[in-house]
């Protein structure tokens, strides 16, 4: 069983903290900018948006007074954000300073890039190894190993029931990130007569993957995500991590409210992909176990009932999800896999 070191309660109670601050995205206007044309004698207000090296042009009316109101009341509300932005940013480093886990400037970048635009808003979520970094800060431990790489995972579904708001815009997440400035490009698909779901930055071992639900039967054609403008790389019981988001801050700039898998689901679902994946990918079967070893070990000291429940959930995906749940627990701690054997059977309190 892996060491876990836990982190002193004052970083839990400041990262709560930093959680309620984060619930609105925080605008500065500086990469807005708004500029007006004059044609025939009249004038014309345009709000621009410079994404990395794209600026776009977002066309608002003719000049009238409550159009002046309106721009100026938005350039209120980015001069008033800076104390917002100041405690935030004071949060973030108290939080990386006393232990927490943070995210390197690619990922934070990407991640800042993908709120900004309303991407967490309708419900897309991370998981993965970005997911599983961000599960120390919300449980408050240090893992002993993440088995970290430089990938994102994004998934999303067409079906959303969120009481958050939606966007002002259509999210066009595809140009988004290829407008990013930081040398995207699309990952041919295996089949060239099918969309791309993956970007990756040339040069570099960095890459976004595009996923959603896997329905119906089995197929590799991608899902066009009608609310994100992209599309994704459709895998087998996703939605089961989909059906219970929660928020997560991951700490860089100012903090980034994103959603992940519920912990206990996050677990489960670890131990059933370590069974799926081929051979040739041994490596990454090892991560999946390792990852959902240190989960469960955290739960069951903190949040036994997060297990029960993620399994109780696990049974309506059938029996083969069940069967491939308990033959990648049988691969990590025998001591461990036997706890997490009496919770599931509730014959633990």
């Amino acid at each position: 069983m892996k060491e876990l070191s836990y982190l002193p309660n004052s970083l839990s109670v400041q990262y709560s903290e930093l959680m309620q601050n984060c619930v609105q995205p925080i605008s500065d206007g500086s990469n807005l900018s708004f500029k007006y044309k004059t044609i025939n004698g009249k004038r014309y207000w345009y709000l621009y948006i410079s994404v990395g090296s794209t600026r776009r042009e977002h066309y608002l009316g003719e000049e009238t007074t409550e159009l002046l109101d309106q721009i100026d009341d938005e350039k209120t509300l980015w001069e008033s954000n800076t104390d917002d932005r100041e405690l935030r940013k004071r949060l973030v480093n108290m939080l990386i300073g006393g232990g927490m886990a943070t995210v390197t400037r690619d990922e934070g970048k990407v991640i800042s890039l993908l709120e900004r635009n309303g991407v967490f808003l309708i419900g897309a979520a991370l998981i993965g190894t970005l997911a599983f970094r961000s599960y120390a800060n919300m449980l408050s431990v240090a893992w002993a190993s993440d088995a970290g790489t430089q990938d994102i995972d994004l998934a999303a579904d067409n079906h959303y029931e969120l009481a958050l708001p939606r966007p002002r815009s259509p999210i066009n997440l595809r140009q988004t990130i290829l407008d990013s400035g930081m040398g995207f490009f699309e990952v041919p698909a295996l089949n060239r007569k099918q969309p791309s779901t993956s970007f990756k930055i040339r040069g570099r071992d960095f890459i976004v993957d595009v996923l959603a639900p896997m329905k119906g039967r089995e197929t590799a054609r991608p899902v066009h995500l009608t609310e994100l403008g992209t599309y994704a790389s459709p895998l087998r019981h996703l939605d089961y991590l989909l059906d219970d988001l929660q928020p997560a801050i991951l700490l860089y700039e100012h903090g980034i409210m994103v959603n992940v898998p519920a912990p206990g689901r996050f677990a489960i679902h670890k131990c059933v992909i370590s069974q799926k994946r081929p051979a040739a990918f041994a490596a990454k079967s090892r991560k999946d176990q390792s990852q959902a070893e240190q989960m469960f070990q955290v739960l069951l000291e903190n949040r036994p009932a997060d297990i029960t429940l993620a399994y109780e959930a696990a049974k309506t995906q059938g029996d083969a999800f069940v069967s491939d749940f308990r033959a990648g627990l049988r691969l990590i701690d025998k001591h461990l896999a036997g706890a997490v054997h009496e919770q599931i059977e509730n014959k633990r309190n």
